[in-house]
């Protein structure tokens, strides 16, 4: 079996960031951001996507945390789409609807080379976890999509909890793109009929 796995650092002059990813792991995580609540959301990533994950990071967080956040979409995005190599056998599309209590949440995805974000998420004006502003959430999945090449629909149904609708987002993520990377053995070549992604 060929190992899907992948390694990306990016280094400016606001953040230094490295991530790695097995796509056929078995759910586990370190992930040290400085930023704990994304901590607590990369975190559940891996383990509801069954990704084994390394993410460490710093950044210019003193000023906010919004440089650190759509970096790190941007690498994990380049390290997806590396891990995923030339996606033969893939199933390509992915979908998850997830409860959090009183609140519910789908992921629709298509690993399509294309990106494209549609993010229907509304958290209550000036909505923090902690310290975290949890409008910084949309900059990372655009920054994922973007360097995925993935096509990204996030919609919430409903919800009144600010931490139960990020928690049930980023495990929509995870389930969604867990069952858009995995393997069916039926699946010559790519799953396209132009014969690429």
């Amino acid at each position: 079996m060929i190992m899907r796995q992948a390694s990306v650092q990016r280094s400016t002059s606001e953040t230094d960031i490295s991530v790695e990813i097995d796509l056929d792991g078995g759910g586990q995580a370190v992930v040290e951001t400085s930023i704990p609540f994304f901590d607590h959301m990369l975190t559940l990533f891996s383990r509801h996507g069954l990704f084994n994950l390394t993410v460490k990071g710093r950044g210019d967080t003193e000023i906010d945390d919004h440089h650190l956040v759509e970096d790190m979409g941007i690498c994990l995005g380049k390290v997806v789409k590396d891990a995923m190599g030339d996606k033969t056998g893939m199933v390509r599309y992915g979908s998850a609807t997830i409860p959090m209590d009183e609140t519910l949440c789908a992921v629709t995805l298509d690993v399509s080379g294309r990106p494209y974000l549609v993010y229907h998420v509304a958290f209550s004006a000036g909505a923090r976890a902690g310290e975290f502003d949890l409008q910084l959430i949309r900059e990372f999945f655009k920054a994922f999509s973007d360097h995925s090449g993935i096509t990204l629909h996030i919609n919430l149904f409903y919800g009144e909890n600010n931490h139960h609708i990020a928690e049930a987002v980023f495990k929509a993520f995870a389930r969604a793109l867990s069952m858009a990377v995995s393997i069916d053995s039926r699946i010559q070549g790519v799953l396209s009929t132009k014969g690429c992604l």
